[in-house]
């Protein structure tokens, strides 16, 4: 019995002590009798805190409510608000010791403090603990608030289906970029190159053009780096500087598969934010401009990326017109066949966006898989990334990539390589060197979600045949089944670098334009089976003076026959502009063949192939005499007939100039 009433008593003097413990300290001077001119200092930060939270300037705002912390930590408000601001900042998760002594000393000190305290569980992934906060807070919520009540229960929701993803995690690999890319600073959204040579982001570090510290952000403005791959390793990063960095807040807002066109997001004074562009000449980057309307409006217009086409702009603006769905929506204009005016955008429809916001658009070099960010579709909370596959002229529905690329925060500014073995991304981890870092997701083999593409990387350079000088040139691509150019690009006039993907299932003919040269074609024949690949192929231009000559690529025809097959149209009127274009010049078609067969059949067949050339020549209104045509069987092979590639390359229509 003795024992039973000290444990009752022992029990009793600890509660008591937890009470007086947990007490609420007010900030009132009788508090503080002994030590007024503390108290006076820690009320002013405490003053000066309330002040700049409610402008939104929590980062400001911390450091003041911080010290008044270390004066009193045991004000219920104060520590609700010290939590507040750690949720509005990079690191979220450290609001919860905060939020959890502020319920313990007064629960009443705010009416947000159990949702504020059941956020900050749910960032951290403390999924139970989140959900009984959540419902708590639900339960002190009038019928009247409706909407809050429907958030909360989205809140909810979310936390449940993190439960779930967490336990199912992909084969990833997530790697910080180290302190050679990211700073102590903000550093983040992310693009790169299709091939992974080139990576841009947006970074708040010191240095920015005009070195400008913004007040309102507790940080330098936004400027727009570059860093080029290495043997395998980034380069220091350099700002791009003048003119696509200003004084003001430049940010990227996407990147062209070959790295030499950039989109650029900048605000506006109404703080609306366009879309501009800005193009590499060479080695320098032009005057950065306005993407007109129909693109940018007077709403706001945030991310951009550009199809493999080079005609297709997907891009995100929060417009209100008819047919959006609300908050920002992904949009998609194509250029007109002329290459003047961009289309009237078309909202990609209910399958993509929401009543929510969506972000962050990214189209993969396939040509067919979207990448975006959207608080709508089913998350783990705030923006989760979600992949969907065009399917004819709609879109599959969106799957969301799972953890532990989402997490409970934020995810955003996602972008995968050509090959898929690798993404991009901005994020805050424990391992961070700064307020926001850089990361690269490397999918494990066996293959892991989000793609297995199925494309053609073709990249090299562009040079004259006799000086080796790099060519500024023109490249068409062509699909051959329905003679129609499906994209176009430029090489660089400096590098001569030339970059373009090919999706599978297409034979595609690959056409180089100079001023003064000779057309240049290739042939790349794509099974729709064909996964990914890379294939590097330079190539040589040769003038347009006598004795030049090419092969002409994309002649096609039926097997041991001398008929000119459908796919060779376009590469027969290229033909046929060159000649017409140039009035006076006498050429040769000749023909070659592999070593297979007798000499006399191979001779006879290159003959007739390319006499068939000559005749289509004629039937458009050539004149015969400015014609020759020969056939040399196999006696010119420019390759090893002991391959199928190299026979492949022996069976061919060369066109020469004998005069000009």
């Amino acid at each position: 019995m003795k024992t039973i009433i000290n444990f009752i008593i022992l029990a009793c003097v600890l509660l008591w002590s937890g009470a007086v413990f947990s007490q609420n300290v007010e900030f009132k001077k009788g508090n503080f009798k002994d030590k007024k001119q503390e108290f006076k200092s820690a009320f002013d930060d405490f003053y000066a805190g309330n002040n700049l939270s409610g402008q939104g300037k929590f980062a400001e705002a911390l450091e003041h409510y911080l010290k008044a912390n270390a004066f009193n930590p045991d004000n219920g408000f104060l520590n609700y608000k010290i939590g507040e601001c750690y949720l509005n900042s990079p690191y979220k998760t450290k609001a919860i010791p905060y939020l959890v002594k502020a319920n313990k000393l007064d629960p009443a000190a705010h009416p947000d403090l159990l949702h504020s305290l059941g956020s900050a569980y749910h960032l951290n992934a403390e999924w139970d603990k989140a959900i009984d906060e959540y419902a708590k807070f639900q339960k002190t919520l009038p019928e009247q608030a409706a909407e809050m009540i429907l958030q909360v229960k989205n809140n909810i929701s979310e936390c449940k289906f993190g439960k779930e993803l967490v336990k199912t995690p992909l084969n990833v690999k997530i790697e910080n970029l180290g302190s050679v890319i990211n700073s102590e600073y903000t550093d983040y959204v992310s693009t790169i190159s299709a091939d992974e040579s080139i990576l841009m982001f947006t970074s708040r570090r010191k240095g920015s053009t005009g070195d400008t510290y913004d007040d309102y952000a507790q940080e330098y403005l936004e400027d727009i780096y570059i860093s080029y791959d290495k043997d395998g390793e980034w380069s220091k990063p350099r700002n791009l500087g003048k003119p696509v960095n200003t004084p003001r807040n430049d940010a990227i807002a996407g990147l062209s598969f070959d790295g030499q066109r950039l989109f650029v997001y900048r605000d506006d004074e109404e703080g609306n934010g366009d879309i501009y562009e800005s193009l590499l000449k060479g080695e320098k980057w032009s005057e950065v401009t306005k993407f007109p309307a129909p693109i940018n409006t007077e709403h706001h217009e945030s991310t951009a990326c550009l199809a493999y086409d080079g005609k297709t702009l997907y891009f995100v603006s929060n417009r209100p017109e008819q047919g959006a769905f609300g908050g920002r929506d992904i949009y998609m204009s194509k250029w007109d066949k002329r290459r003047k005016i961009w289309k009237k955008p078309k909202n990609l429809g209910r399958n993509i966006n929401t009543k929510y916001n969506e972000e962050s658009v990214f189209i993969h070099p396939d040509g067919k898989t979207l990448y975006f960010s959207s608080q709508g579709h089913k998350t783990m909370g705030g923006y989760d990334i979600f992949k969907s596959t065009a399917k004819g002229r709609s879109w599959s529905k969106p799957k969301n990539l799972g953890y532990p690329i989402n997490s409970p925060d934020d995810d955003v500014a996602f972008v995968v390589s050509a090959s898929g073995r690798h993404a991009y991304y901005s994020s805050v981890k424990k391992d961070g060197l700064g307020k926001r870092d850089l990361y690269m997701i490397t999918f494990i083999d066996p293959p892991t979600e989000p793609i297995q593409p199925q494309l053609t990387l073709l990249k090299g350079i562009i040079s004259d045949a006799l000086s080796g000088e790099k060519i500024s040139a023109k490249i068409e691509i062509v699909d051959n089944a329905l003679n129609e150019v499906v994209a176009d690009f430029e090489s660089n006039s400096t590098t001569g670098k030339y970059l373009v993907t090919l999706p599978s299932g297409k034979n595609y003919g690959i056409i180089v334009n100079a001023e003064g040269y000779l057309f240049h074609s290739e042939n790349v024949n794509i099974p729709a089976s064909y996964g990914y690949q890379e294939v590097e192929r330079d190539i040589e231009l040769h003038k347009l003076t006598a004795g030049s000559k090419i092969v002409l690529n994309n002649i096609f025809f039926d097997f041991d026959m001398a008929t000119l097959r459908p796919e060779s149209t376009a590469e027969l009127n290229r033909l046929l502009d060159l000649i017409k274009t140039n009035a006076t010049m006498q050429i040769e078609i000749s023909g070659h063949t592999d070593d297979k067969g007798s000499d006399t059949y191979n001779q006879k067949l290159s003959e007739n192939r390319a006499k068939s050339v000559v005749d289509y020549l004629t039937e458009k209104g050539i004149k015969k005499e400015r014609l020759e045509f020969k056939g040399y069987g196999e006696s010119q092979p420019i390759s090893s007939n002991e391959t199928e590639e190299g026979q492949q390359l022996n069976r061919r229509i060369e066109f020469k100039i004998l005069s000009k």
